[in-house]
């Protein structure tokens, strides 16, 4: 189930699949994921060109400015249940990021790299930062349209995983400039890596996670 899921979530990362209408809902300046699962702020404006692409699990926000953003949400099975227990929070999550995301990753783009990773057991009540190099995977492709064959921009994406309410969230975002500045961009990695940090977390407190079920009061 979940090979097929993240496949649906690299899908839409690489504008390969294209909803013809949102399976979630807009109300107002808020996305309604289609499971009810989680709602947020659209950090998209129409007037930059902001578009919404969906599936039942994963919604893209886009602008022709320099956003993209996925946040993917995967209902976790038996299976997925037992490897969290058994491997522990941090185990568990580079698990998941290596098995699917990244191997996904990896399938569909040749040379990605894992730059760096860091579990941070206070954000979230626990979750996984990394950042890759996917050459080829840019978003921004058509904003360098001098650019030749052989010189295939190398995009670099922030990613954060966390366990929220029996669901495996994964977010991700571009940092656009690294692309469509060409020769003018100077920036380390370190900064690199500290304006993804920024914006994942600007995602994050734009989201508002379902409430989990109430307990049964009947059950001892």
């Amino acid at each position: 189930m979940f090979r097929i899921t993240l496949a649906l979530f690299l899908a839409t990362l690489t504008h390969l699949a294209q909803a013809q209408g949102l399976q979630g809902k807009v109300e107002g300046k808020t996305y309604v994921s289609p499971t009810g699962t989680f709602k947020v702020v659209i950090p998209v404006l129409p007037e930059l060109g902001g578009d919404i692409t969906d599936t039942p699990n994963v919604v893209t926000f886009q602008d022709d400015f320099n956003v993209h953003v996925s946040i993917a949400s995967f209902q976790q099975d038996a299976t997925q249940r037992w490897e969290l227990s058994t491997r522990g929070l941090k185990d568990y999550l580079i698990y998941f990021f290596s098995n699917f995301v990244l191997a996904d990753f990896k399938q569909a783009f040749q040379g990605v790299q894992i730059e760096s990773a860091k579990f941070i057991p206070g954000m979230l009540e626990g979750s996984l930062l990394t950042y890759i190099l996917v050459p080829g995977g840019t978003m921004f492709r058509d904003r360098v349209p001098q650019l030749s064959a052989d010189r295939v921009p190398v995009a670099k994406r922030g990613n954060l995983l966390f366990v929220r309410n029996g669901h495996i969230f994964v977010i991700t975002t571009e940092l656009a400039e690294r692309v469509i500045e060409g020769k003018t961009y100077s920036k380390t990695t370190a900064e690199e890596d500290e304006l993804l940090r920024n914006r994942l977390n600007d995602i994050v407190g734009k989201i508002t996670f379902a409430k989990p079920p109430a307990a049964d009061a009947t059950k001892k």
